[in-house]
């Protein structure tokens, strides 16, 4: 279990490595067209993030409280997550 880490990637370093790492092989997977496939980016994100779960990169609270980032969400998901957010 994943709860009592020492260390842990912070959201913006695994944003970050997600960006640069994992979204140029799905841009070229599945966005040969040049449009966004929020699908398939959000389905990677949640993989990826399952993995570093199982991998002890990340806590199972962080595992379980992160968001997909903004590269994920269409612009319409966006303002429904600010708005979320401003709630809280």
């Amino acid at each position: 279990m994943s709860a009592n880490l020492d260390t842990v990637l912070l959201w913006e370093d695994a944003v970050e490595r997600f960006e640069n790492q994992e979204l140029p092989f799905i841009e070229q997977r599945f966005e040969q067209d040049g449009i966004p496939d929020y699908v398939a980016r959000s389905e990677h994100w949640n993989n990826w993030t399952d993995m570093l779960c199982k991998n002890d990169e990340i806590s199972d609270w962080q595992y379980d409280n992160w968001g997909h980032p903004d590269c994920c969400l269409t612009e319409r998901e966006k303002e429904d997550q600010r708005r979320r957010e401003e709630r809280q």
